[in-house]
């Protein structure tokens, strides 16, 4: 009898986990009664842990238990872009180090302005209109401004006060 609670036990918690990390709850009507007589089965020793748990495989597979991803265990990937000295001057080879900039998604880009004036980062669609992605405020020297990129595309940027000098991010 002590056999039969703790697999009835282990049913339990299986199903809760499987629910709780799933996107939706799972609608009994969905489970075919197969995999239903399966979990008695299960429960009352009649098969082993591999058939009940190809079970719940089926049941992932056929997206009737759809888990959800989570990003927060993804790790987040920093990394820098820096505005150098003399990015100021128009006539001057100063551009922003890399001026391409090539990360994987989840990454978070960290601007330093290494110049000894004022700048921005100000995010351009591709036709160089000023969008509201991300926009720092005038940084001064040895200030930094952040932004996670989380979506693929190529991300062009510019300084507001020194409009020559622009930039790209482009996140595969």
């Amino acid at each position: 009898m002590k056999n039969s609670n703790f697999k009835f036990l282990i049913i339990a918690i299986s199903a809760f986990v499987l629910i709780s990390i799933s996107t939706s709850f799972v609608n009994a009507e969905n489970v075919p009664n197969w995999v239903k007589n399966n979990a008695l089965w299960y429960g009352q020793g009649q098969i082993s842990e591999t058939e009940f748990l190809n079970s719940i495989k089926f049941l992932i597979e056929n997206n009737i238990i759809v888990l959800e991803s989570d990003k927060k265990f993804e790790k987040l990937i920093d990394t820098q872009i820096l505005i150098p000295n003399g990015n100021y001057d128009v006539s001057g080879g100063s551009f922003y180090l890399p001026l391409n900039l090539e990360i994987p998604t989840n990454t978070k880009v960290t601007w330093l302005n290494d110049d000894t004036v004022l700048h921005t980062i100000q995010s351009q669609d591709k036709f160089g209109n000023i969008v509201g992605l991300f926009n720092s405020a005038p940084l001064n020297s040895g200030d930094t401004f952040e932004f996670i990129f989380t979506e693929s595309g190529v991300y062009n940027y510019y300084c507001s006060l020194h409009p020559w000098r622009v930039g790209v991010v482009t996140v595969t």
